[in-house]
């Protein structure tokens, strides 16, 4: 599906996509149960992943917007907006992180 960035130590989750010029195809935050876009200048197509993989939730995450932590979240993807609808990601699909990739399963 994409090539992933890892972000799995508190400051690469603190950075996350902030203050880049080029945006990579997915970030995966784990463990995150929230995200924000405080000082991003674009909005980003964001997935709530349980513990199995599963999509809980999708949504468009504009500038200087957040998402609330919500129980039984472990993960979550972040990519370009767009991304999701190109990919067929919605809630209920079940992916997976490979070491640089994220793969959507049947």
């Amino acid at each position: 599906m994409a090539t992933v960035e890892v972000a799995d130590t508190w400051r690469a989750r603190l950075r996350g996509l902030l203050g880049r010029t080029e945006l990579p195809e997915a970030l995966w935050l784990e463990p995150e149960s929230s995200v924000h876009g405080v000082g991003m200048r674009v909005s980003l197509d964001v997935a709530l992943l349980d513990g199995s993989g599963v999509v809980t939730h999708t949504l468009v995450l504009r500038p200087w917007g957040l998402t609330w932590p919500r129980r039984g979240i472990v993960a979550v993807v972040e990519a370009p907006r767009g991304s999701f609808d190109r990919w067929g990601l919605h809630p209920g699909s079940v992916v997976a992180r490979g070491s640089t990739t994220v793969t959507q399963e049947s």
